[in-house]
């Protein structure tokens, strides 16, 4: 298996769980946020957000117009979230604060649809 259908499957399924978790648990969105104020967890959190972005993009930094762009925009914007919160913790969590309570209902979307499309991709389950 190349490394896009590994990535692929990878975000996929953890943005489809992600979304689940979320809808099914909508109090852990703020339990989040304010672990962002604990300086160990979010320490924890920016080193993790590094790595997965860095894999991402060491294993797959590959810009062509179809669905391996996602997964490359994912791992780049993984490792920018992961630096910001590293750099500027408090910037950055107010400004993911912000973002989240204006386009809360967007961005879950998304999630499911973008994981939906990977998945889609990988396992070919709808032709389009």
């Amino acid at each position: 298996m190349d490394n896009s259908m590994l990535f692929a499957k990878f975000w996929g399924w953890y943005l489809i769980i992600f979304f689940l978790i979320l809808s099914l648990n909508p109090k852990r969105i703020k339990q989040i946020f304010s672990d962002l104020n604990d300086e160990k967890f979010l320490i924890l959190s920016a080193f993790i957000a590094i790595i997965i972005g860095l894999i991402n993009i060491i294993f797959h930094n590959i810009w062509e117009l179809n669905y391996k762009l996602i997964i490359t925009l994912i791992g780049w914007l993984s490792l920018f979230i992961g630096l910001a919160l590293f750099v500027l913790p408090k910037q950055t969590v107010s400004f993911l604060e912000l973002v989240n309570i204006k386009l809360v209902q967007v961005i879950y979307m998304l999630l499911f649809f973008v994981g939906l499309y990977l998945l889609n991709t990988t396992y070919g389950i709808v032709l389009i």
